[in-house]
């Protein structure tokens, strides 16, 4: 295990009804002037920005808002949010939301304070600085809810790119799973292959005597696998929706991932493929991750063998480790498809002929190295292959 700190301030509100207090935690944590940030339809349908905001007219603190958050949340919308926070002097940001929400208020909650460009810090600059953030969580999935990361789509371009910083943590998150039982579930799906894919790119390490996390880790994918099904089956199943909702927050915290060197490569790849085709981020997880894994299989066999043993039930074939390797990474993508998550290219909406293009921009996009990943570099010609294995 490597050294490492870890600080983890976020204060968190966990049951139903909870969003009722939103108004009291933000004066509690210093808000004086609100910005609201959301999406639209649903928390409009459903009455929840209604709620939130009479929570926060029960306390007398004033509010601006800004909708239009949409998934793969786009630049012009944080720059639009970032000179509304100047005009209007906000001093606290309040996603009500999703991932793509909280990422999006990251990003304007980083850009107020600062004086150049945002999208600095979507190229590598850390996050210092910013205003206060705070969460009403409606999907379990990102883990943005309680994590330093950011992720933003910048529309020049269409790169999509993330941000971290310790100063990003949320300072309180609202977690109510009962606002989740009206996802549709393909969303629900989608949440929970990221948050699969969060668990796997910190699994995927060359750091060795890590059992501590790797337990954690096996012990959430496990989660995913015994809830997945459940929740799909009965979407109002509070207790599945409240089990994935808390496994969704620290498969991202990094808890999991502390001491030990992480991948990130699914990730990566997949960033190209939601910038480009708009497909749910967690949908292009589906694909890429069993390709993903296949093509570094060689690298560690027993990593891949341990998850195939340990999460997925596989026999240890000790005399061929790869084969027990390849059943568990084949009981992984069968887990996908039974909760209706897509396992190819033409599923995706991709196009093959894009191939070239998806690598390039993933290893030399927007100030790119031509390097990727943390368990194996890979480059361009790497990632073309891995591509050609989701067509």
């Amino acid at each position: 295990m490597e050294n490492f700190t870890f600080y983890s301030p976020t204060y968190f509100a966990f049951g139903k009804g909870s969003e009722a207090d939103t108004g009291k935690y933000v004066k509690r944590f210093g808000g004086s002037k609100v910005l609201i940030h959301f999406g639209g339809g649903s928390v409009v349908k459903s009455g929840l920005l209604d709620r939130v905001k009479k929570s926060l007219k029960d306390e007398s603190i004033p509010f601006v808002e800004l909708g239009g958050v949409r998934p793969n949340p786009r630049s012009g919308l944080v720059y639009e949010g970032i000179e509304l926070c100047r005009k209007e002097n906000v001093d606290f940001i309040l996603a009500v939301g999703g991932g793509s929400v909280i990422d999006s208020s990251k990003a304007i909650a980083a850009g107020v304070v600062y004086t150049g460009d945002f999208w600095d810090f979507y190229q590598g600059k850390t996050v210092e600085k910013a205003l206060p953030v705070a969460t009403v969580l409606t999907i379990a999935a990102a883990g943005s809810e309680g994590s330093p990361d950011s992720v933003i789509t910048k529309e020049e371009g269409m790169f999509k790119r993330g941000a971290s910083g310790e100063a990003l943590r949320p300072k309180f998150t609202i977690m109510n799973p009962a606002l989740t039982q009206t996802l549709p579930a393909y969303q629900t799906a989608c949440g929970i292959t990221d948050i699969m894919a969060h668990l796997y790119e910190r699994y995927l390490t060359n750091t060795t005597e890590v059992e501590v996390t790797d337990r954690v880790i096996e012990a959430l994918l496990l989660t995913m696998v015994h809830e997945g099904p459940r929740v799909i089956a009965d979407p109002d199943n509070y207790q599945a929706r409240a089990n994935i909702m808390w496994a969704g927050m620290l498969a991202h915290n990094n808890c999991c991932g502390v001491g030990r060197t992480q991948d990130w490569t699914s990730h990566g790849i997949e960033h190209e493929l939601s910038a480009l085709y708009d497909c749910a981020h967690g949908a292009g997880l589906a694909v890429v991750m069993p390709a993903v894994f296949r093509y570094n299989l060689k690298h560690n066999v027993m990593r891949f063998a341990q998850a195939a043993v340990r999460v997925w039930g596989c026999q240890m074939n000790f005399e061929n480790p790869e084969e027990t390797a390849l059943n568990g990474i084949q009981a992984f993508q069968n887990f996908l498809c039974s909760i209706g998550m897509p396992k190819n290219f033409a599923e995706l909406g991709a196009k093959e002929e894009d191939i070239e293009k998806l690598a390039h921009t993933a290893c030399y996009g927007d100030g790119g190295n031509g390097r990727m990943g943390g368990f194996v570099t890979l480059k361009q010609k790497d990632v073309e292959k891995i591509l050609h294995m989701m067509v």
